[in-house]
């Protein structure tokens, strides 16, 4: 794998070496313009500007942003112009001389009555747009996400990786914020890792990776925020896909999007039914120490059985009030049942690897949840010139009730139950003022609100309460008031964008079962910096500064207790406090001839870093491992990443990511108070360590139009101050077939082609240098899944990719 990454990139440097001379280029002129729709005079977003130089027949040009207004920069010269979008008639313009700016007008264009039976939705490829605090991928045909889901997506993007647990980092960072059309979502509910996986991929649109976010993102998120754009249909007439996908483990799928659009409303859905088995396995060997001579071996087998029902389903109305404003009403709602079987056999040795005794826990968990959501927004876009207020409304209500009653030996010892209940509400209202032709102002507020309970009961077979009883039950109310404003620039070849954000936090904890209180009140800065400057036609450098929060979640402060091991558990910590982070980031990118490069350097300093800490509790004279999180001290984090798109013949499309990154993190001495008061001291040594990933797509088109694509990934070991994680290598492989002249696609797929996507590592517990105890795991959430996916396109064709521009550092390219 190491090879594969270092051939890879010797050869995206010897191109680079070899890259054409751009100097002595004629002088640029700027050339304006603004695309509508003929009979309602609705800017058509993404329209393509093309324009032939007569003398050259280079071809140069660009595309609309929402408002329908194009900026586009070419060398001074005689140009044919067209102006193309999808569904609608091509229209081209007078042949034109620039030798100056200028203006090209109001363009419209008038529906192709020819092609809106074959309105194209899916895009050939996936595609990159730089913006100055984000990029953003457009979902195309990768077909390992076909018959996919939310985590599969996001596994495919550049700087993002989904781990055998389905946790969600951004450059090796876990404390990614996740939004779905740029706000919280019930889509990804209470429990966002297993909600993703419910979500069809073919739902999403594109994905953007915002690493250095404006202030008019939240603040939450120290390692950025990924945000899922989920598909609207965006042309006159009915349309939509259904796609259905069965596969090994047990699994079937179902998923129509369909659409409907007028001049004056547009009405979308996307609907979800899905069913699927979910084998997984783990594994824990224990080696008891005391003074560093062994005691006793304890090995835990786990065997995961899960089964799970969703179905989710959103339906929308956005209505135009006029050519400038709209107001969108859509509701949410999702019922999941899920039975997750977790038998765990256990067996105990003595100092000389003798047997003492075996035990077979079985916990059935049976889960049953509602989620509900209900959003209203209202768009003004005033007279069309950039100009806008959004307002956003949104109400959520979420209900999981989970029994889980514990076997051990076939005898039952265990009833448990857990509710939850949250009710979540947002105001959101977001102002832009235009300066000029080049500059804007943006202010806005946001409140979120939550109000969450949760009961978790334990009782013996009887119904009664343990001598020590994990039982919980906790009121959690966070209230985060948002004020923010901006301001940003364009002077020719440079851009920049200055935030100031303010988020004023009241959390109020209230542990019902010991009357512990955690009240925490804070009003915090965060200064965002985002400069661009355009090198020429193809380079562009970014640098960006934000200043980041991540507040611990609930189930990070709930001092609930997993169950389906006694002596091998997970438990919140109430006392945890925020975690801040100051970012860095520079980046470069350059397009040469059949390669796209895309580069950043990153800093990142951050202080209270939220970590998982091992402690072992002795209960009624059994030593119990816990792992909890915790406040530690400071960790410094820098890191290079390199991603590499490059097409050399038609049939062929290879790309690449590189992450490499180093971590310091300070000393720290934990003293951890248990149930009974008792007190133990761990003493964290400081970790000076680093990692990174790399990951590869192949893509080739085979005889008969057979796409094969193959990916693969490798993840590198990682050590923190209490674990060591060995490297994790994977590989997936898919075969698709267009059919029915493309109003169709049959796709054959495989996810961990080797099945060796695994998490395996040895945890030290106590003093590293002298342990009480060595855990070596080994955890596999998915065991290798093969899937056929049917997808059928009404009113819909596949589209070719339109040209579009590497980079935007105006309009809309401000803050998104």
């Amino acid at each position: 794998m190491k090879n594969i990454t270092v051939l890879f990139l010797l050869f995206s440097i010897t191109l680079f070496a070899q890259r054409e001379n751009y100097g002595g280029k004629s002088p640029k002129v700027t050339i304006t313009g603004k695309v509508l729709e003929n009979n309602s005079n609705i800017p058509l977003e993404y329209a393509t500007i093309v324009l032939t130089n007569l003398k050259n027949n280079k071809i140069t040009g660009g595309v609309t942003n929402t408002t329908g207004i194009f900026e586009i920069q070419i060398p001074k010269g005689s140009y044919a112009i067209k102006v193309e979008y999808i569904g609608f008639k091509t229209k081209k313009l007078p042949n034109k001389v620039f030798a100056k700016n200028s203006n090209l007008g109001t363009i419209l264009l008038s529906e192709d009555a020819e092609q809106l039976n074959e309105v194209e939705i899916i895009a050939e490829k996936s595609t990159v747009e730089i913006r100055l605090d984000k990029k953003i991928y457009n979902v195309g045909k990768d077909m390992t996400v076909k018959g996919g889901n939310a985590s599969d997506v996001l596994d495919n993007v550049p700087s993002v990786n989904v781990d055998a647990e389905g946790a969600v980092s951004l450059r090796g960072n876990e404390n990614v914020r996740i939004l779905i059309d740029g706000k919280p979502s019930a889509l990804v509910g209470l429990n966002g890792t297993e909600a993703l996986r419910n979500l069809p991929a073919d739902a999403i649109e594109k994905v953007e990776v915002i690493t250095s976010p404006s202030a008019r993102y939240d603040a939450e998120g120290t390692a950025g925020i990924l945000n899922i754009i989920l598909r609207k249909g965006k042309i006159t007439g009915f349309n939509g896909s259904i796609n259905v996908t069965t596969g090994y483990p047990a699994m079937f799928r179902v998923a129509p999007n369909l659409n409907y659009r007028t001049k004056k409303f547009n009405l979308f859905s996307n609907i979800g039914y899905s069913y699927r088995k979910g084998p997984g396995n783990s594994q824990s060997y224990f080696t008891n120490l005391e003074n560093g001579v062994v005691q006793s071996y304890r090995n835990e087998d786990r065997v995961f059985d899960r089964k799970n029902n969703n179905f989710n389903g959103s339906l929308g109305l956005e209505y135009y009030i006029n050519d400038n404003s709209s107001i969108t009403g859509s509701v949410f709602y999702r019922d999941s049942n899920g039975e997750d079987i977790a038998t765990n056999i256990t067996t105990n040795f003595d100092a000389n690897n003798v047997l003492t005794s075996t035990e077979n826990r079985v916990e059935n968990e049976n889960e049953d949840g509602v989620d509900k959501q209900f959003s209203l927004n209202y768009t003004n876009n005033f007279d069309g010139k950039g100009k806008k207020l959004i307002v956003d409304l949104q109400y959520g209500d979420s209900d999981e009730t989970e029994l889980a009653p514990i076997t051990e030996n076939g005898t039952l010892i265990e009833q448990n139950s857990q509710t939850t209940k949250s009710v979540d509400k947002l105001l959101q209202i977001d102002y832009v003022h235009p300066i000029g032709e080049n500059s804007q102002f943006e202010l806005g507020h946001k409140s979120t609100l939550q109000d969450l309970n949760s009961d978790f009961r334990v009782r013996d077979a009887n119904g009664n309460p343990f001598t020590f009883d994990p039982s919980n039950a906790i009121d959690f109310k966070q209230n985060i008031y948002a004020f923010y404003g901006q301001y940003g620039n364009k002077i020719d070849k440079f851009s920049y964008l200055l935030g100031l954000r303010t988020e004023i936090t009241d959390i109020d904890l209230n542990v019902l079962t010991t009357n512990q209180v955690s009240d925490k009140n804070y009003t915090e800065w965060f200064p965002t910096v985002n400069f661009g400057y355009e090198l020429n036609e193809t380079d562009n450098l970014t640098l960006g500064y934000s200043r980041r929060i991540r507040r611990p979640r609930f189930w990070f402060l709930n001092p609930f207790e997993s169950r389906s091991s006694a002596t091998n558990v997970f438990r919140g910590n109430p006392d945890i406090d925020p975690m801040f982070t100051s970012s860095f980031d520079l980046g470069y990118t350059t397009k040469i001839k059949k390669l796209t490069l895309n580069s950043s350097i990153y800093y990142q300093y951050s202080t209270d870093i939220i970590q998982m800490v091992s402690i072992i509790e002795e209960r009624n004279g059994t030593n119990v491992f816990v792992r909890q999180p915790t406040n530690l001290n400071n960790e410094n984090r820098y890191g290079f990443e390199l991603t590499t798109n490059y097409s050399p013949a038609k049939w062929a499309r290879l790309s690449a990511t590189f992450n490499y990154f180093k971590f310091k993190t300070d000393a720290f001495t934990y003293v951890a108070t248990a149930s009974n008061g008792a007190q133990t001291t761990t003493q964290l040594e400081a970790v000076n360590n680093s990692s990174w990933f790399t990951r590869f797509n192949a893509r080739i088109t085979l005889p008969a139009k057979v796409q094969w694509q193959t990916r693969i990934m490798y993840r590198g070991p990682q050590e923190d101050a209490q674990s060591e994680r060995k490297g994790i290598f994977s590989a997936d492989l898919s075969f698709s077939k267009d059919l029915f002249k493309e109003k169709a696609t049959l796709v054959f797929n495989v996810r961990d082609l080797l099945n060796s996507r695994k998490r395996e590592s040895i945890t030290y517990n106590g003093d590293r240098l002298n342990p009480t105890s060595i855990v070596d795991g080994s955890f596999q959430w998915r065991e290798r899944q093969i899937s056929l996916s049917f997808t059928y396109r009404f009113n819909q064709k596949k589209k070719r990719e339109r040209p579009q521009r590497e980079y935007d550092g105006g309009g809309e390219g401000f803050g998104g």
